[in-house]
């Protein structure tokens, strides 16, 4: 029989699942004592002044963007390295090949975004509300996330290799084949989402929620689980993959 739903159970691996799995349970709901070894990550608080509409027509290398709503701009295979964005809008943009390698986004709302290929590769966003998005192979590898909030749409072939999340949230959205590998995942939430085929080799995570996923579906790394936190089902959904990694046969008695 499983636990109740509102029971919890928070999976802790010290050294690896080679070494053996941890299972506590919490008690409580909410804010209580059950939550008290989780921190949860800060939203993003973003607060846009009156815009001005982006009539410049393209983008700049090392272009400084600041208080400009970008409204279904086709900014497809344009060059937006080492830009700028401060207090902006972008909706409806579409992103197809877009270089923006090195860009800095602060407290700027990215709504309906669409795109296959858009290189934000270590790039730096805070204090950043990204609202369904519609992406492709977007690469993230070696950026900085800190305060952000991605709601909605659709993201295939996320590549987040060697990035650092802070304070990211990941709410009512579709992960397919996220790649986290070698990432550093610190106060990260998954709320209501989707995640199939998620990558985790050489990750590290503290404080990271998958309680509230709805749906975890790890291809790699279930070794590096250590710093995240499970819910019974999902410990379950798991336990075949743990026992594997862990050398563990499951055979029923003759």
């Amino acid at each position: 029989m499983t636990s109740p739903v509102s029971s919890q159970v928070r999976v802790i691996v010290s050294g690896g699942v080679q070494h053996g799995v941890m299972v506590r349970r919490a008690r409580g709901e909410g804010g209580g004592p059950g939550r008290a070894g989780v921190r949860g990550a800060r939203r993003p608080e973003v607060r846009l002044p009156p815009l001005d509409p982006y009539r410049d027509g393209g983008l700049e290398p090392d272009g400084d963007y600041d208080g400009l709503e970008f409204r279904e701009e086709d900014l497809s295979g344009q060059d937006g390295g080492g830009a700028r964005f401060m207090d902006c809008a972008l909706r409806g943009c579409a992103l197809d090949e877009t270089r923006l390698p090195h860009a800095r986004i602060l407290d700027s709302v990215l709504t309906g975004l669409r795109g296959v290929g858009t290189d934000l590769a270590e790039s730096t966003l805070r204090d950043v509300e990204l609202v369904d998005a519609r992406l492709g192979g977007v690469q993230l590898h070696g950026a900085v996330l800190e305060r952000v909030l991605v709601r909605g749409g659709k993201i295939d072939y996320l590549n987040l290799r060697k990035a650092r999340l802070r304070d990211v949230v990941f709410e009512g959205c579709v992960l397919v084949e996220p790649d986290f590998g070698g990432a550093r995942l610190e106060r990260v939430e998954f709320v209501d989402c989707v995640l199939k085929g998620a990558d985790l080799s050489g990750v590290t995570l503290s404080d990271v929620d998958l309680r509230k996923a709805a749906e975890l579906d790890i291809a790699r790394g279930v070794d590096r689980l250590a710093g995240a936190v499970i819910s019974p089902a999902q410990l379950l959904d798991l336990a075949p993959v743990l026992a594997a990694e862990m050398g563990v046969r499951v055979e029923a008695a003759e």
